[in-house]
């Protein structure tokens, strides 16, 4: 069977993950690696020996001819090596977010579909079994729905110097938002119509346009509220540094984590979970609860690799069964439409009707 050849860009945490996991795959070959300074990478060679290494994304291109390219590079860079991709004919999985504006995300997703290629974003919370069961659990709970959610991180080290970097380009509330806000408005099927947003710059180390803690809040057109805080930098509290649940009138569900076993830096946290804790709201005769709180442990709890893995599988189908990838890619749009409105409300200190 011809192997569909992958040529990765971009070597942080996400790009080395997503080449792990096309090793895995069969059907996938990579053909190339490319990351700046890649002539100091010595893991690299070791962990991938053999593979064709590049510094230059578009020589690498031009030189490999594969069929698909992982992007997993700074934010900033996303949209225009997506369009050097499609342009080049390939398939493309791309980490989110997808682009720096909505316009230029539409523009790309537009490309796509015109050269009838694929586009995978990476939603990573769309695979895990618990987020998945959370989204279900929650379309029980009736409407009007309260939705809170967060991610701070406590960072340090070269974690904080990757944050740093990240914040050239964009905000923690929108780096990480989309997930979150993808989460709500796959649980509500609603129309989102208002966002309003703060932000606070909290140290001297980012620029002066930018801002290291942020929280938003979006209301849909079915009566439901959506709130999303989300924090970076050496100054973060570790505690309740990882809230989500869900509120509707028949009660409420709730992703529990051990916090105290966990650090807001490690990836893994991020997705991890130790249990669903679902209340139910109904009262008895005497006025107290009719059921007792369930609690699901989930015997499928992926950590990040595998859930790169589970990425990865998903792009190879949707390339080798030509699968409609529409309602995916509109989705990632509507969740990046309403953190960038959510941005531009902190620029501007106005609320922000979609």
């Amino acid at each position: 069977m011809k192997k569909i050849k992958v040529l990765v860009v971009g070597l942080g945490n996400m790009g080395l993950s997503h080449a792990r996991a096309y090793q895995k795959i069969a059907e996938f070959e990579i053909v190339g690696l490319c990351t700046r300074g890649i002539d100091a990478r010595h893991d690299i060679k070791k962990e991938f020996p053999g593979v064709a290494l590049f510094s230059d994304y578009a020589a690498a291109l031009a030189a490999l001819k594969p069929d698909a390219v992982s992007i997993n590079t700074w934010p900033d860079t996303h949209a225009a090596y997506a369009k050097m991709a499609f342009a080049a004919g390939c398939h493309v999985f791309i980490e989110k977010p997808l682009a720096d504006t909505v316009a230029e995300a539409r523009a790309i997703a537009d490309m796509a579909k015109k050269a009838n290629l694929k586009l995978v974003i990476g939603y990573i919370l769309r695979v895990h079994p618990s987020w998945i069961k959370f989204v279900e659990v929650g379309k029980t709970l009736g409407k009007p729905l309260v939705m809170r959610m967060n991610l701070n991180q406590q960072s340090s080290g070269e974690q904080w110097q990757v944050h740093k970097h990240l914040m050239n380009s964009i905000s923690p509330i929108v780096d990480c938002g989309v997930h979150y806000v993808d989460v709500m408005c796959q649980v509500t099927g609603a129309k989102p119509l208002r966002v309003h947003a703060m932000g606070v710059r909290l140290t001297p180390e980012i620029k002066d346009s930018m801002y290291n803690y942020g929280q938003l809040q979006v209301t849909f057109d079915d009566g439901s509220v959506g709130w999303y805080e989300a924090g970076w930098g050496p100054m973060m509290s570790e505690t309740a540094f990882f809230v989500k649940d869900m509120i509707g009138p028949k009660g409420s569900v709730s992703i529990a984590m051990e916090e105290s076993k966990t650090a807001s830096s490690d990836v893994d946290s991020h997705t991890r979970t130790s249990a669903l804790r679902i209340h139910h709201a109904k009262l008895n005769q005497h006025g107290k609860f009719a059921a007792a709180d369930d609690v699901i442990h989930m015997t499928d709890e992926p950590g990040h690799q595998e859930l790169c893995n589970r990425e990865q599988e998903i792009f190879r189908d949707a390339i080798l069964q030509d699968r409609d990838l529409a309602a995916h890619v509109d989705d990632a749009i509507n969740s990046l439409r309403i953190v960038l409105a959510a941005d531009e409300s902190v620029r501007t200190g106005q609320v922000i009707t979609l």
